[in-house]
């Protein structure tokens, strides 16, 4: 079964507080906040490659967690990607890749590694990540993490935007929790960044971001800085109608994560063969006009990613021609 929820509905929401006090409603128009992203496209070859297609259509680099950042750059390049979401694990050396012949560190190897790394990071460094994507002809749209939790450090999280700040991107897409915006809130309105909410299907959590009243509850009252990255995917999973909520709320998303996904919490399938929209939502947004940006999340059981994301990009593409 599907679930629609109207505006009205939303708003509604909107009007719940933590504590039952009133807050402003999240849900009114922001137009010209849902165009952040877009501006860092201009005059890059995402720039033309949206004009190409009608929609900026990139990748979350996340898709190529099976190897390192130049090794997935090289990889987007050879497909013709000119935009993408920067996925956090290929900024931290959380150790995913040990060079040949070495053993896989321990988990607290790991955990040691990643905590020095955040108290030590210098930004030279992020700065030259940017560099490195500047010289690919690949523009990145915005940071992603999955690291803001309810026990985050005040340190972790500003950490975030410092490094979105170091690699100038206007927003940061977030794995997050209800419970936690507030903290965040703060962060994004002291650096201009924005930040996008990503979905997951786990609805039996209140306190996950994985339905539009969640969303609205971790939102409410932060209707400037606090959007959507909806995960269609995911949303279909959770048996919510992704082309009725788009069509509803589409000035409340930054950004959409293609992948395809069986309805009523089924797995990640090859493009084309779950019950996720993608047709539809990516020809809604093309045809309407939305500066809504749209990038594949590689997650299914396949091969080589490289493989795979060009199995989704060309189906993409396809339904755009």
């Amino acid at each position: 079964m599907s679930h629609n929820i109207t505006r009205r509905d939303w708003n509604k929401l909107a009007l719940m507080s933590f504590g039952g006090l009133l807050v402003p409603a999240v849900f009114d128009s922001c137009r010209t906040a849902a165009v952040a992203v877009l501006p860092v496209l201009k005059g890059t070859p995402a720039e033309k490659a949206a004009g190409n297609l009608g929609i900026v259509l990139g990748v979350q680099t996340y898709s190529f967690r099976d190897r390192p950042l130049d090794e997935a750059i090289k990889a987007m390049q050879q497909l013709g990607i000119k935009s993408c979401e920067l996925w956090d694990g290929h900024v931290e050396p959380r150790v995913y890749f040990p060079p040949l012949g070495q053993p896989q560190p321990t988990a607290k190897e790991k955990a040691d590694n990643l905590r020095k790394w955040r108290d030590t990071v210098d930004m030279s460094s992020i700065t030259a990540i940017r560099k490195k994507l500047d010289a690919a002809g690949i523009t990145p749209v915005a940071y992603t993490t999955s690291t803001i939790k309810d026990n985050s450090t005040d340190h972790d999280i500003e950490l975030i935007f410092r490094i979105a700040q170091a690699l100038e991107v206007p927003a940061v897409y977030s794995s997050s929790t209800v419970n936690v915006m507030k903290r965040v809130y703060g962060f994004a309105k002291h650096y201009n960044i924005k930040v996008a909410l990503h979905n997951h299907s786990h609805t039996e959590n209140p306190n996950e971001i994985s339905s539009p009243y969640s969303f609205a509850r971790a939102s409410a009252g932060m209707s400037d800085m606090v959007y959507m990255n909806m995960d269609i995917g995911h949303f279909t999973a959770a048996n919510f109608d992704a082309v009725s909520f788009l069509k509803e709320h589409h000035d409340r998303i930054l950004s959409i994560h293609l992948k395809d996904r069986k309805k009523n919490q089924g797995p990640n399938m090859p493009f084309g063969e779950g019950d996720t929209p993608i047709i539809e939502v990516l020809r809604l947004i093309r045809d309407q006009k939305w500066p809504i940006t749209a990038d594949i999340e590689y997650e299914y059981k396949g091969g080589d990613s490289l493989d795979e994301v060009k199995k989704c990009l060309d189906y993409c593409k396809k339904a755009l021609a």
